[in-house]
């Protein structure tokens, strides 16, 4: 008998037979309310009508036209729908799959346009699992551990993570921007490095966000040095946030924009964005694949950006996002076990210590379970899994926060209480 790898282990026991809206329905019956969107993917929920009458259409007309072989319109379409949404001057696109095939274009595209070899790296993020990404990934050791060695030409530099520090915001952020100034003076010089990569807001690193004073200060250097802001909005884009970049919250604008997960509402495709000028440096023969910018995929891209225009899903990620923050927040009050709620938009997350205010991994997961047996489906992420993270679909509405805030309160009461259980 053949069966999966042992070591994809489900985050829940649910087999899923059936997605709607906020919602997935088991094959036991038991409609369970998703705040996990397959990882921030089903940007406008599980089957969304329109998304899935654009990729059946699409489907009876052309599945597969490979575009470096053929053009299609699928992709004429997307390309002039994103152009609304793109910040000024990114007018230049290339598509692939995943998102680490786009951080990876990124890079490449870096590198080939400065002539130079090193890329600075946040601590905490999360960047893909293909080698180049996974070099470059320092938000846990799973990810890049066992099949060293790594892409060379890397460089890790400090993220204002103040929750992790004990500082304040202000404190965290003058540290990351002096430890970058340091690290382009003793490791990676200006005249070598390429490119800064960082996400908008850490991702698998713990759902932190950025600062506006750093990552004004990325850009500050970036423009003296002469190397390139590379932001990853693999997670952070098409509204999650509230607005439609993560990057918008900052006021900062980069060279190269990485985008996937929510673009297509859960099929495969992603890409990079940057100016046609710089676009153009990149070497000849050095951007393609067989399955970028898949027929089926442009189309339901296309669909999912009407969506989430028509439907005002920024505005209702913003909205919907304070009021779960919020319920959140009064949940972590009564609860010492709840050390930090963060996040932006309906990108949230509780980080879980211990009294002394160690990482509490252990009671994290115990929540976690707990949840599903409430109907509601969660995600840990950051260095000891100790966060648990909240990333329902961009079309929830206050009926499904609530829902949702309701599980999450029984759940942090059943995997916290008892001396015995958190021993």
């Amino acid at each position: 008998m053949t069966a999966l790898s042992p070591h994809l282990r489900q985050a829940t026991p649910v087999v899923a037979v059936r997605g709607e809206g906020v919602h997935l329905y088991g094959e036991d019956g038991r409609r369970y309310l998703d705040f996990t969107a397959g990882i921030g993917v089903t940007s406008t929920g599980h089957c969304h009508p329109r998304v899935v009458e654009a990729a059946r259409e699409q489907a009876g007309t052309l599945i597969h036209g490979q575009y470096t072989t053929v053009m299609h319109q699928p992709l004429q379409r997307l390309v002039d729908k994103l152009g609304e949404v793109l910040p000024p001057g990114l007018d230049s696109l290339f598509f692939t799959n995943s998102g680490s095939e786009a951080v990876e274009a990124a890079l490449r595209l870096a590198r080939q346009a400065t002539g130079r070899p090193n890329v600075l790296v946040c601590h905490g993020g999360f960047h893909g699992r293909t080698v180049a990404a996974a070099s470059m990934t320092t938000s846990g050791v799973r990810f890049r551990s066992g099949f060293s060695p790594l892409m060379g030409g890397v460089v890790v530099t400090p993220f204002p993570t103040a929750f992790r520090y004990g500082w304040d915001e202000d404190t965290a952020t003058r540290f990351a921007l002096q430890e970058l100034d340091y690290t382009l003076q003793t490791v990676s010089s200006p005249a070598d490095t390429a490119a800064i990569v960082v996400e908008p807001v850490l991702g698998e690193g713990g759902y932190v966000p950025a600062t506006r004073a750093f990552l004004e200060g990325l850009r500050e250097r970036a423009d003296r040095h002469g190397f390139l802001l590379v932001l990853d909005e693999v997670q952070t884009g098409v509204g999650r946030t509230g607005r439609f970049w993560g990057h918008d919250h900052f006021g900062v604008t980069p060279d190269i924009l990485v985008t996937a997960k929510g673009l297509a509402s859960g099929f495969p495709l992603s890409g990079i964005a940057a100016p046609e000028e710089l676009m153009s440096r990149a070497w000849p023969g050095s951007q393609g694949g067989t399955y970028g910018a898949n027929a089926v995929a442009c189309a339901a891209a296309c669909a999912t950006l009407d969506v989430v225009r028509d439907e005002k899903l920024v505005e209702n990620a913003d909205a919907m996002g304070a009021r779960l923050r919020a319920g959140l927040r009064a949940v972590a009050e009564r609860t010492p076990a709840i050390g930090d709620v963060r996040g932006l938009g309906l990108m949230l997350a509780s980080e879980f210590v211990t009294e002394d205010g160690d990482p509490d991994p252990a009671t994290a997961a115990r929540v976690q379970r707990a949840a599903v047996d409430e109907g509601l489906l969660l995600l840990l992420c950051g260095a000891w899994n100790q966060v648990v993270r909240m990333i329902p679909a961009l079309v929830i509405d206050e009926a499904g926060v609530d829902a949702g805030l309701a599980a999450w309160a029984a759940a942090v009461e059943n995997g916290t209480s008892g001396e015995g259980e958190r021993a």
